[in-house]
């Protein structure tokens, strides 16, 4: 693994505490107006914070765990009789990481900021949103008792009825992330011209 500068780990720093705040901020309410960002997060996480996969994945990883506790128990109820609490509750590790390796694929395609990184992060996205929702949906529909008779037919209707709200959600915040990383690279490039144009003179 390559050892991380100074100079990188700043803005990784800054990065996993905005994700870290995204993540509170927005998994609190997990249906309210602002939805919930806990799949972006994983996925930026991968993209932005791959070098520190060992320990920054399990902290996000807890992080979920503990705000959920924290939801559930502010409403009265005993976090392990939740309905949520399932065996397939534990399913959401792998979920989650299928998300941020599809964070990590994605860049490795990020040579430079051109249109062919840009659908390269979209299929990334997109593949990691399917395995993520095949493992996550997918347990809870066969391995928790909320569903009392699970058939082949009613998981896909389930699956494919959630998949485009959690494709959608995703998509937006990591959309928001793009633009956010296209204009920094950006400001940088013009500001590192105009450094090199100082040296000349």
């Amino acid at each position: 693994m390559t050892a991380i500068t100074e100079r990188s780990r700043t803005p990784a720093t800054l990065i996993l505490i905005t994700l870290v705040a995204l993540m509170v901020g927005t998994r609190l309410h997990h249906f309210d107006p602002i939805p919930d960002a806990s799949w972006a997060v994983f996925f930026i996480g991968g993209f932005y914070l791959r070098r520190w996969t060992a320990w920054a994945f399990p902290l996000l990883m807890a992080l979920a765990v503990v705000v959920d506790y924290y939801v559930i128990t502010s409403l009265g109820m005993n976090f392990w009789q939740h309905y949520c609490m399932s065996p397939a509750y534990w399913f959401l590790i792998p979920a989650y990481f299928a998300m941020w390796a599809g964070g990590t694929v994605a860049r490795r395609f990020v040579t430079r900021n051109d249109g062919r990184a840009l659908a390269m992060t979209a299929v990334s996205l997109l593949a990691a949103v399917i395995v993520c929702h095949l493992l996550s949906q997918g347990s809870f529909y066969w391995i928790s008792s909320v569903v009392a008779e699970p058939t082949f037919a009613g998981w896909w209707k389930n699956y494919s009825d959630w998949f485009p709200l959690y494709l959608r959600t995703t998509a937006m915040y990591v959309g928001a992330a793009v633009v956010v990383h296209l204009v920094a690279a950006q400001i940088a490039t013009q500001m590192q011209s105009h450094s090199g144009d100082h040296h000349k003179r």
